[in-house]
Protein backbone atom coordinates (compact mmCIF):
# COMPACT_ATOMS: atom_id res chain seq x y z
CA UNK A 1 0.00 0.00 0.00
CA UNK A 2 1.29 3.49 -0.91
CA UNK A 3 1.86 6.31 1.73
CA UNK A 4 -0.37 9.29 1.08
CA UNK A 5 1.65 12.09 1.06
CA UNK A 6 0.33 15.69 1.70
CA UNK A 7 2.16 19.00 0.85
CA UNK A 8 1.47 22.06 3.50
CA UNK A 9 2.77 25.45 2.94
CA UNK A 10 2.15 28.99 2.73
CA UNK A 11 4.25 32.50 3.78
CA UNK A 12 1.83 32.57 6.88
CA UNK A 13 3.94 30.52 9.36
CA UNK A 14 2.20 30.47 12.23
CA UNK A 15 -1.28 29.66 10.26
CA UNK A 16 1.39 26.83 8.46
CA UNK A 17 2.17 25.05 11.82
CA UNK A 18 -1.41 25.48 12.96
CA UNK A 19 -2.74 23.53 10.35
CA UNK A 20 0.24 20.98 10.64
CA UNK A 21 -0.85 20.75 14.16
CA UNK A 22 -4.15 19.80 13.76
CA UNK A 23 -3.05 17.12 11.57
CA UNK A 24 -0.72 15.41 14.14
CA UNK A 25 -3.19 15.33 16.07
CA UNK A 26 -6.30 14.26 13.94
CA UNK A 27 -4.78 11.51 11.75
CA UNK A 28 -3.53 8.80 13.96
CA UNK A 29 -0.12 7.65 12.01
CA UNK A 30 0.66 11.09 10.58
CA UNK A 31 4.02 12.25 10.66
CA UNK A 32 5.52 15.81 9.68
CA UNK A 33 8.70 16.36 7.53
CA UNK A 34 10.01 19.63 7.68
CA UNK A 35 13.05 21.17 5.86
CA UNK A 36 13.96 24.38 6.93
CA UNK A 37 16.01 25.98 4.76
CA UNK A 38 17.44 29.26 7.30
CA UNK A 39 20.67 27.97 7.85
CA UNK A 40 21.07 27.48 3.53
CA UNK A 41 23.42 30.77 4.17
CA UNK A 42 25.64 28.44 6.26
CA UNK A 43 25.84 25.16 3.48
CA UNK A 44 23.31 23.37 4.82
CA UNK A 45 19.41 22.46 5.02
CA UNK A 46 18.09 20.56 8.35
CA UNK A 47 15.69 18.17 8.23
CA UNK A 48 13.56 17.30 11.08
CA UNK A 49 10.97 14.81 11.33
CA UNK A 50 8.08 14.49 14.16
CA UNK A 51 4.77 12.67 15.36
CA UNK A 52 2.40 13.75 17.65
CA UNK A 53 4.48 12.89 20.49
CA UNK A 54 7.30 15.10 19.72
CA UNK A 55 11.31 15.12 17.59
CA UNK A 56 12.46 11.55 15.70
CA UNK A 57 14.87 12.91 14.16
CA UNK A 58 16.52 15.31 13.23
CA UNK A 59 19.50 15.86 10.51
CA UNK A 60 21.36 17.93 7.88
CA UNK A 61 21.62 17.88 4.32
CA UNK A 62 23.89 19.62 1.80
CA UNK A 63 23.27 22.42 -0.02
CA UNK A 64 22.77 21.24 -3.87
CA UNK A 65 24.57 23.52 -6.63
CA UNK A 66 24.22 26.71 -3.31
CA UNK A 67 20.16 25.90 -3.80
CA UNK A 68 18.16 25.26 -0.94
CA UNK A 69 15.55 23.89 -2.64
CA UNK A 70 17.73 21.91 -4.77
CA UNK A 71 18.87 20.26 -1.31
CA UNK A 72 15.29 19.31 -0.10
CA UNK A 73 13.98 18.20 -3.87
CA UNK A 74 17.26 16.06 -3.56
CA UNK A 75 16.67 14.90 0.13
CA UNK A 76 12.89 14.44 0.20
CA UNK A 77 12.57 11.82 -1.52
CA UNK A 78 14.58 9.19 0.39
CA UNK A 79 13.43 10.57 3.08
CA UNK A 80 9.58 10.08 1.92
CA UNK A 81 10.95 6.03 0.87
CA UNK A 82 12.16 5.77 4.03
CA UNK A 83 8.62 6.77 6.01
CA UNK A 84 6.74 4.65 3.66
CA UNK A 85 8.61 2.18 4.60
CA UNK A 86 7.60 2.00 8.01
CA UNK A 87 4.11 0.02 9.05
CA UNK A 88 3.31 2.57 11.40
CA UNK A 89 3.07 5.71 9.23
CA UNK A 90 -0.57 6.62 7.77
CA UNK A 91 -0.03 10.09 6.31
CA UNK A 92 3.70 11.98 5.19
CA UNK A 93 2.96 15.56 6.10
CA UNK A 94 5.69 17.55 3.89
CA UNK A 95 5.52 20.98 6.03
CA UNK A 96 7.18 23.29 3.19
CA UNK A 97 9.72 26.29 4.50
CA UNK A 98 7.86 29.72 4.35
CA UNK A 99 8.84 30.62 0.73
CA UNK A 100 9.53 27.62 -0.84
CA UNK A 101 6.39 27.31 -4.10
CA UNK A 102 4.10 23.96 -4.13
CA UNK A 103 3.78 23.24 -7.45
CA UNK A 104 8.24 22.35 -7.85
CA UNK A 105 7.44 20.04 -4.79
CA UNK A 106 4.14 18.64 -5.72
CA UNK A 107 5.70 17.62 -9.20
CA UNK A 108 8.91 16.09 -7.54
CA UNK A 109 6.40 14.05 -5.31
CA UNK A 110 4.54 13.00 -7.72
CA UNK A 111 7.35 12.51 -10.79
CA UNK A 112 9.07 10.10 -7.71
CA UNK A 113 6.55 7.94 -5.96
CA UNK A 114 6.83 5.05 -8.22
CA UNK A 115 4.18 3.22 -6.07
CA UNK A 116 5.77 3.72 -3.12
CA UNK A 117 4.27 6.84 -2.08
CA UNK A 118 1.74 9.06 -3.66
CA UNK A 119 0.54 12.80 -3.40
CA UNK A 120 -2.87 12.82 -1.73
CA UNK A 121 -3.51 16.50 -1.09
CA UNK A 122 -1.84 20.37 -1.46
CA UNK A 123 -2.71 22.59 0.77
CA UNK A 124 -1.66 26.82 1.33
CA UNK A 125 -2.51 27.97 4.80
CA UNK A 126 -3.99 31.00 5.43
CA UNK A 127 -4.18 34.01 7.79
CA UNK A 128 -6.97 35.76 5.77
CA UNK A 129 -5.70 39.00 7.89
CA UNK A 130 -2.45 38.44 6.00
CA UNK A 131 -3.48 38.37 2.85
CA UNK A 132 -3.48 41.60 1.53
CA UNK A 133 -0.36 42.53 3.56
CA UNK A 134 1.35 39.27 1.55
CA UNK A 135 -0.05 40.53 -1.79
CA UNK A 136 1.19 44.29 -1.40
CA UNK A 137 4.93 43.35 -0.30
CA UNK A 138 7.10 43.93 -3.20
CA UNK A 139 10.24 43.35 -1.33
CA UNK A 140 12.66 40.85 -2.55
CA UNK A 141 12.46 37.61 -0.82
CA UNK A 142 16.60 38.05 -0.26
CA UNK A 143 15.43 41.52 1.73
CA UNK A 144 13.35 39.51 4.02
CA UNK A 145 15.69 36.43 4.19
CA UNK A 146 13.37 34.45 2.41
CA UNK A 147 15.14 33.69 -0.15
CA UNK A 148 16.16 30.16 -1.23
CA UNK A 149 19.49 30.55 -3.32
CA UNK A 150 21.79 33.37 -4.12
CA UNK A 151 19.97 33.68 -7.65
CA UNK A 152 16.47 34.04 -6.00
CA UNK A 153 14.99 36.92 -7.58
CA UNK A 154 11.56 36.23 -6.57
CA UNK A 155 9.37 38.88 -4.18
CA UNK A 156 7.31 38.28 -1.51
CA UNK A 157 4.27 39.13 -3.52
CA UNK A 158 4.42 37.05 -6.39
CA UNK A 159 5.24 34.01 -4.71
CA UNK A 160 2.30 34.36 -1.86
CA UNK A 161 0.18 34.81 -5.12
CA UNK A 162 1.42 31.80 -6.46
CA UNK A 163 1.36 29.50 -3.32
CA UNK A 164 -2.32 30.57 -2.94
CA UNK A 165 -3.31 30.05 -6.40
CA UNK A 166 -1.91 27.05 -6.87
CA UNK A 167 -3.28 25.14 -4.09
CA UNK A 168 -7.16 23.57 -4.54
CA UNK A 169 -7.35 23.45 -0.77
CA UNK A 170 -6.86 26.60 1.65
CA UNK A 171 -6.99 25.91 5.29
CA UNK A 172 -7.89 29.47 6.75
CA UNK A 173 -7.13 29.76 10.55
CA UNK A 174 -9.18 32.13 12.29
CA UNK A 175 -7.73 35.75 12.58
CA UNK A 176 -9.26 38.57 15.11
CA UNK A 177 -7.71 40.68 12.20
CA UNK A 178 -9.71 39.56 9.45
CA UNK A 179 -12.80 41.17 8.28
CA UNK A 180 -15.65 40.94 5.32
CA UNK A 181 -13.20 42.51 3.22
CA UNK A 182 -10.30 40.28 3.42
CA UNK A 183 -12.32 37.05 3.17
CA UNK A 184 -14.02 38.63 -0.10
CA UNK A 185 -10.60 39.15 -1.44
CA UNK A 186 -9.58 35.79 -0.57
CA UNK A 187 -12.53 34.43 -2.40
CA UNK A 188 -11.84 36.73 -5.14
CA UNK A 189 -7.98 35.70 -5.78
CA UNK A 190 -8.70 31.91 -6.11
CA UNK A 191 -12.89 31.42 -6.21
CA UNK A 192 -12.30 27.60 -7.24
CA UNK A 193 -10.35 26.86 -3.74
CA UNK A 194 -12.09 24.80 -1.24
CA UNK A 195 -11.92 26.45 1.84
CA UNK A 196 -11.47 23.91 5.18
CA UNK A 197 -11.08 26.21 8.77
CA UNK A 198 -7.60 24.70 10.01
CA UNK A 199 -9.02 23.48 13.25
CA UNK A 200 -11.85 21.63 11.96
CA UNK A 201 -12.30 17.65 11.41
CA UNK A 202 -12.49 18.32 7.70
CA UNK A 203 -9.03 19.07 6.93
CA UNK A 204 -8.33 15.46 8.30
CA UNK A 205 -10.55 14.46 5.13
CA UNK A 206 -9.41 16.40 2.57
CA UNK A 207 -5.51 15.28 3.12
CA UNK A 208 -6.70 12.22 1.12
CA UNK A 209 -8.69 13.59 -1.12
CA UNK A 210 -6.44 13.34 -4.12
CA UNK A 211 -3.79 15.31 -6.37
CA UNK A 212 -3.30 15.42 -10.00
CA UNK A 213 -0.14 17.53 -10.92
CA UNK A 214 -1.28 17.54 -15.00
CA UNK A 215 -4.61 19.10 -14.38
CA UNK A 216 -2.89 21.26 -11.52
CA UNK A 217 -0.39 22.56 -13.85
CA UNK A 218 -2.45 23.17 -16.60
CA UNK A 219 -4.51 25.29 -14.57
CA UNK A 220 -2.26 27.65 -14.00
CA UNK A 221 -0.98 27.83 -17.79
CA UNK A 222 -1.42 31.41 -18.95
CA UNK A 223 -2.92 29.85 -22.50
CA UNK A 224 -6.10 28.27 -20.50
CA UNK A 225 -6.06 29.38 -16.59
CA UNK A 226 -8.95 29.00 -14.40
CA UNK A 227 -8.65 32.81 -14.09
CA UNK A 228 -11.50 34.41 -11.75
CA UNK A 229 -14.72 35.80 -13.07
CA UNK A 230 -16.29 39.08 -12.80
CA UNK A 231 -17.20 39.62 -9.05
CA UNK A 232 -17.68 42.69 -6.34
CA UNK A 233 -18.33 42.06 -2.75
CA UNK A 234 -17.43 43.97 0.82
CA UNK A 235 -15.63 46.96 -1.66
CA UNK A 236 -13.33 43.97 -3.64
CA UNK A 237 -13.88 43.75 -6.90
CA UNK A 238 -12.52 41.27 -9.76
CA UNK A 239 -12.57 43.27 -13.48
CA UNK A 240 -12.45 40.63 -16.54
CA UNK A 241 -11.14 42.54 -20.07
CA UNK A 242 -11.59 40.65 -22.99
CA UNK A 243 -10.49 42.27 -26.48
CA UNK A 244 -10.09 40.48 -29.47
CA UNK A 245 -7.81 43.67 -30.87
CA UNK A 246 -3.37 43.40 -30.27
CA UNK A 247 -2.17 46.39 -28.44
CA UNK A 248 -0.18 49.07 -29.64
CA UNK A 249 3.16 47.80 -28.15
CA UNK A 250 4.39 51.59 -27.26
CA UNK A 251 1.35 52.55 -25.59
CA UNK A 252 1.17 49.53 -23.17
CA UNK A 253 4.96 49.88 -22.74
CA UNK A 254 4.13 54.10 -21.14
CA UNK A 255 1.06 52.42 -19.40
CA UNK A 256 3.01 49.45 -17.48
CA UNK A 257 3.21 51.56 -14.21
CA UNK A 258 -0.60 52.48 -13.50
CA UNK A 259 -1.76 49.17 -14.68
CA UNK A 260 0.80 47.50 -11.96
CA UNK A 261 -0.34 49.75 -9.41
CA UNK A 262 -4.20 49.52 -10.26
CA UNK A 263 -4.74 46.25 -8.57
CA UNK A 264 -2.87 44.35 -5.72
CA UNK A 265 -3.52 41.06 -8.01
CA UNK A 266 -3.33 41.27 -12.22
CA UNK A 267 -2.95 37.95 -14.59
CA UNK A 268 -3.90 36.32 -17.59
CA UNK A 269 -2.76 36.87 -21.30
CA UNK A 270 -2.27 39.31 -23.87
CA UNK A 271 -0.77 39.97 -27.19
CA UNK A 272 0.94 42.71 -29.20
CA UNK A 273 0.91 43.68 -32.96
CA UNK A 274 4.38 43.59 -33.43
CA UNK A 275 4.49 39.98 -32.17
CA UNK A 276 0.61 38.81 -33.43
CA UNK A 277 2.40 35.11 -33.06
CA UNK A 278 3.33 35.03 -29.56
CA UNK A 279 1.00 34.54 -26.70
CA UNK A 280 2.13 36.54 -23.78
CA UNK A 281 1.72 36.10 -20.09
CA UNK A 282 0.95 38.59 -17.50
CA UNK A 283 1.27 38.37 -13.35
CA UNK A 284 1.64 41.33 -11.57
CA UNK A 285 1.55 41.42 -7.35
CA UNK A 286 2.78 43.81 -5.14
CA UNK A 287 3.38 46.85 -7.58
CA UNK A 288 5.83 44.57 -9.94
CA UNK A 289 4.83 42.68 -13.50
CA UNK A 290 6.50 39.83 -14.67
CA UNK A 291 6.01 39.30 -18.90
CA UNK A 292 7.19 35.60 -20.36
CA UNK A 293 6.79 34.41 -23.59
CA UNK A 294 4.43 31.23 -23.52
CA UNK A 295 4.78 30.28 -26.67
CA UNK A 296 2.80 30.48 -29.75
CA UNK A 297 -1.01 30.96 -29.70
CA UNK A 298 -2.97 28.17 -31.44
CA UNK A 299 -4.11 30.21 -34.28
CA UNK A 300 -0.14 30.48 -35.36
CA UNK A 301 0.38 26.62 -35.50
CA UNK A 302 0.67 24.11 -38.51
CA UNK A 303 -2.71 21.78 -38.24
CA UNK A 304 -0.29 19.32 -37.97
CA UNK A 305 1.49 20.67 -34.88
CA UNK A 306 -1.92 20.73 -32.95
CA UNK A 307 -1.68 17.23 -32.12
CA UNK A 308 1.19 17.99 -29.75
CA UNK A 309 -0.79 20.37 -28.20
CA UNK A 310 -2.06 19.15 -24.52
CA UNK A 311 -5.93 18.32 -24.67
CA UNK A 312 -6.66 20.88 -22.08
CA UNK A 313 -4.68 23.59 -24.52
CA UNK A 314 -6.96 22.24 -27.44
CA UNK A 315 -10.01 23.19 -25.74
CA UNK A 316 -9.21 26.32 -23.77
CA UNK A 317 -9.01 27.33 -27.57
CA UNK A 318 -11.96 26.39 -28.79
CA UNK A 319 -14.23 27.41 -25.76
CA UNK A 320 -12.91 31.38 -27.27
CA UNK A 321 -11.94 30.65 -31.01
CA UNK A 322 -12.42 33.72 -33.46
CA UNK A 323 -12.86 33.33 -36.81
CA UNK A 324 -9.96 36.01 -37.68
CA UNK A 325 -8.15 36.00 -35.10
CA UNK A 326 -8.52 31.86 -33.49
CA UNK A 327 -7.06 32.03 -29.72
CA UNK A 328 -4.99 35.65 -30.02
CA UNK A 329 -6.80 38.01 -27.38
CA UNK A 330 -6.54 40.09 -24.52
CA UNK A 331 -7.77 38.38 -21.35
CA UNK A 332 -6.50 39.88 -18.39
CA UNK A 333 -7.66 39.90 -14.61
CA UNK A 334 -7.67 42.68 -11.99
CA UNK A 335 -8.35 41.73 -8.63
CA UNK A 336 -8.80 44.44 -5.38
CA UNK A 337 -9.88 46.53 -3.11
CA UNK A 338 -10.84 49.58 -3.91
CA UNK A 339 -10.59 49.19 -8.00
CA UNK A 340 -11.45 51.53 -10.24
CA UNK A 341 -12.84 49.75 -12.49
CA UNK A 342 -13.80 52.07 -15.45
CA UNK A 343 -10.65 53.91 -15.22
CA UNK A 344 -8.78 50.92 -15.98
CA UNK A 345 -10.86 50.18 -18.54
CA UNK A 346 -10.35 53.28 -20.31
CA UNK A 347 -6.53 53.17 -19.74
CA UNK A 348 -6.50 49.68 -21.21
CA UNK A 349 -8.96 50.37 -24.44
CA UNK A 350 -6.38 53.19 -25.19
CA UNK A 351 -3.60 51.14 -25.18
CA UNK A 352 -5.07 48.50 -28.20
CA UNK A 353 -4.32 49.63 -31.87
CA UNK A 354 -7.09 52.05 -33.34
CA UNK A 355 -8.87 51.94 -36.22
CA UNK A 356 -6.46 52.90 -38.54
CA UNK A 357 -3.37 50.97 -37.09
CA UNK A 358 -5.82 47.71 -37.25
CA UNK A 359 -6.63 48.52 -40.93
CA UNK A 360 -3.54 48.62 -41.62
CA UNK A 361 -2.61 45.03 -41.68
CA UNK A 362 0.00 42.64 -39.56
CA UNK A 363 2.79 43.59 -42.30
CA UNK A 364 2.74 46.89 -40.61
CA UNK A 365 1.78 46.16 -37.01
CA UNK A 366 5.26 44.27 -37.25
CA UNK A 367 6.97 48.18 -37.71
CA UNK A 368 5.67 49.27 -34.74
CA UNK A 369 8.31 50.18 -31.95
CA UNK A 370 9.34 47.40 -30.62
CA UNK A 371 8.74 48.28 -26.67
CA UNK A 372 8.50 45.24 -24.96
CA UNK A 373 12.14 43.65 -26.60
CA UNK A 374 14.29 44.52 -23.30
CA UNK A 375 11.32 42.36 -20.94
CA UNK A 376 11.11 39.60 -23.29
CA UNK A 377 14.22 39.35 -24.96
CA UNK A 378 17.02 40.43 -22.45
CA UNK A 379 20.74 40.79 -23.36
CA UNK A 380 22.41 38.09 -21.27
Amino acid sequence: MTLPVALVGGLHGDARREVVEQLLRSVPGSVVLHHDLAAARDGTVLRVVRDACGELSRDEAPLVNDCACCALREDLVPELERLAGSAMTRLAVVELWDSVEPRAMAEVVAAHGRGVFDLTAVITAVDPALVLPCLADGNDLADVGLAAAATDRRTVADTWARQLEYAPVLALVDSEGADAEDRALLSQLHPTARHVPAGSGELARVVFAGFDVETAAAAQHPACALLPQEAQEAGVTTFVWHRRRPFHPERLYDALEDLCCAAARSRGRFWLADRPDTLLAWDAAGGALGVENAGPWLASLPDAAWEMVPPMRRAAAALDWHPEHGDCCQHLVFTSPGLDRDGLERLLDSCLLTDAEYAAGRAAWRRLPAAFDALLDPVS
